[in-house]
């Protein structure tokens, strides 16, 4: 293919916009073609408001390489070789195109070179090969993630002098085209790119091409499929202090476990228990304590074996991962509300009376046995008030390994069941602990002004514009639903049945009313073009904006992001009450094709202001808007 300037047609990712060539072969019997092998494209780059839109380009000239295999049974004697080309070239404007090709390969038992083996053999070069196993790697990382984007952080060995990556293209995720270079050596070449994905699901594997020595002239690059390794996997190496900072948090708290309301009244009444039980043998006090102990860990253990469960159930994809999710953190937003309000006194979590009454008579038995379980008993009773003390050690156990996740539960054990122990070794200084009353109910109320900023919080990282509002009203409703289970249900002595309907049903329409999409007021509002409606909305009085467009449009998506789609325009056209259509032709449509070559287009963008009186000819702006050319050219529509 060979492009005039400043023409130039697309890669096998066109990137921001632009479609790549396709070839369709008819071939005889025996004969098959195999894939294009594309060469090094060059990386384009335009300005376009905050984020600049990145194209991959063939320039001046490029051959794009097809594998021909022939049959064993081929007779010898001439063959025909035909194929159909499409594709996209684009300067400002962009046009579809298609050409017909064919050539007449001979069939016979010598070999013989064409006029053209030097030239393709030179193109040859310029195709990636396979990386070696090894040569390149890719892990996740953190700095900077949200919701729905995170960086990935790539390592290729050799010196290759300034060097990038350029994605293959997928339908489940977008490879940014801003490349960022991190300090590596003289031996490697470090990058990052951002992955943007609206599923739940992050990727596993990156593909694409590396491409290094961009400033000479000759560029070079391999072809890779990186296994896409957790950020942990880069960390493991880390200095053994930051390990050690976790593992002191995890135990701190646990430690300040204690002291919350759930757990606290049980502390000096089991220590006073094991002491009465000891009074024969003082000695005995300690072992009861140390068994305690024992029993605390062992569930902090349990604890960690679901948690390894649950992130090898979900293969790469760690806790970092649902924690960057924006349906896991409403989940956690409703979670952590919930437990405000439970903290409020608004409504109380209990074990069901089979589940109580089981556990009772096992902490209630005297000797080991009794100590060991009081301890599972008490982990059990402070699971729920675990998020704010220990969420920043267990969000980092969770990206680690099976060991380190042991690990940290097993210091946050420690830490938990050490004041228990302590006091289990010094009886007397039973009198140092604050005795309970009346103050823990309200220290227990004040623990659940934390919890509501915790929700806060998880509120604005998970909702973004009129979300907020939706979710805030979802909040209110479910807070309402609490309040009438735990007044009417749980501590009414009147209809409680009643009490529990009316929450299952203010339960269901909230939910219903969240999950329901909203438009954004804020957008304008597209409608799909067609003459008729354009005329009909000239009839009732509107001034109209019509863009003629393709997602694979270049100058179509940077006059979006600078021109047409901004606070501005939007502004202007509400105050003069215009009506915006929207031409898609990102696939043939004979109707929107006429229309361009009415006005003299070949191909896409093309936008037109058409006045509020019929009989005026529309306005044809340029190819190339800037925000002042749409506003004058609307407001001229408007007299």
């Amino acid at each position: 293919m060979v492009m005039p300037p400043p023409w130039h047609t697309y890669w096998r990712n066109g990137g921001d916009a632009g479609d790549p060539t396709k070839i369709d072969w008819q071939l005889p019997p025996g004969i098959s073609a195999g894939e294009i092998n594309w060469p090094i494209p060059d990386k384009l780059s335009e300005p376009a408001g905050d984020t600049p839109i990145v194209t991959y380009v063939y320039t001046n000239q490029v051959f794009l390489l097809v594998p021909i295999t022939l049959g064993r049974d081929l007779r010898p004697g001439p063959v025909e070789l035909r194929a159909s080309a499409h594709w996209m070239e684009c300067s400002d404007i962009c046009v579809m195109a298609d050409s017909e090709a064919s050539a007449t390969l001979t069939i016979a038992d010598a070999l013989k070179p064409s006029t053209n083996a030097g030239l393709l053999e030179e193109w040859r070069r310029k195709v990636p090969v396979p990386a070696k196993a090894g040569e390149a790697e890719a892990s996740w990382g953190s700095a900077g993630a949200t919701s729905n984007s995170r960086p990935v952080m790539i390592e290729w060995k050799g010196n290759w002098g300034r060097a990038d990556f350029y994605p293959y293209a997928n339908t489940n995720f977008d490879v940014q085209g801003t490349t960022t270079t991190l300090t590596g050596g003289a031996d490697v070449a470090r990058l990052q790119k951002i992955i943007t994905t609206n599923s739940p699901q992050w990727p596993d594997h990156l593909q694409g091409i590396l491409v290094g020595k961009l400033d000479s002239s000759t560029p070079s690059g391999v072809e890779v499929d990186l296994a896409i390794k957790p950020a942990a996997a880069k960390t493991a190496h880390a200095a053994s202090g930051s390990l050690g900072a976790i593992l002191f948090f995890a135990f701190l708290g646990g430690l300040i476990l204690n002291v919350m309301p759930c757990v606290l009244p049980i502390i000096a009444l089991k220590v006073l228990g094991f002491v009465k039980q000891s009074a024969e043998a003082p000695g005995r006090v300690r072992s009861l304590g140390i068994v305690y102990g024992m029993g605390v860990i062992a569930s902090f253990l349990v604890l960690a074996g679901l948690a390894i469960g649950v992130q090898h159930a979900g293969g790469i994809a760690n806790w970092g991962d649902a924690f960057r999710n924006p349906r896991f953190q409403f989940v956690l937003t409703v979670l952590m509300m919930l437990i405000a309000l439970n903290l409020f006194g608004v409504f109380e979590i209990t074990l069901s009376s089979g589940a109580a009454g089981a556990a009772s008579d096992l902490a209630s038995r005297q000797g080991i046995s009794g100590a060991f379980f009081n301890g599972v008993l008490a982990t059990v009773l402070a699971t729920p008030c675990t998020a704010p003390f220990l969420s920043a050690a267990l969000a980092f156990a969770f990206t680690q390994s099976a060991t380190v996740i042991v690990g940290v539960f097993t210091a946050a054990g420690v830490g938990f069941a050490f004041p228990f122990v302590l006091l289990c070794a010094q009886p007397r200084w039973l009198k140092l602990m604050p005795k309970p009353g009346a103050w823990m109910e309200k220290f227990k109320i004040a623990m659940g002004f934390p919890m509501l900023a915790t929700a806060v919080w998880l509120m604005w990282l998970s909702t973004t514009g009129d979300d907020v509002l939706w979710l805030g009203i979802f909040l209110v409703i479910l807070a309402m639903a609490a309040w009438v289970w735990g007044e009417f249900v749980q501590r009414g002595t009147r209809h409680p049945g009643l009490a529990a309907v009316i929450c299952i049903v203010l339960i269901a329409g909230d939910f219903g009313l969240r999950f329901e999409t909203k438009p954004s007021p804020a957008a304008i509002a597209w409608q799909t073009w067609s003459p008729q409606a354009v005329e009909q909305a000239q009839r009732d009085g509107h001034p109209v904006l019509v863009d003629f467009t393709a997602k694979s449009c270049l100058t179509c998506q940077v006059n979006k992001r600078t021109s047409l789609e901004i606070d501005r325009t939007r502004a202007k056209m509400r105050k003069i009450g215009a009506v915006a259509f929207v031409g898609d032709f990102t696939r043939e449509d004979p109707a929107i094709a006429g229309e361009l070559q009415q006005f003299d287009r070949a191909g896409v963008p093309l936008v037109l202001v058409y006045s509020k009186a019929v009989s005026k000819a529309p306005e044809v702006l340029p190819v190339i808007l800037t925000p002042s050319i749409v506003l004058d050219a609307l407001g001229r529509a408007a007299q």
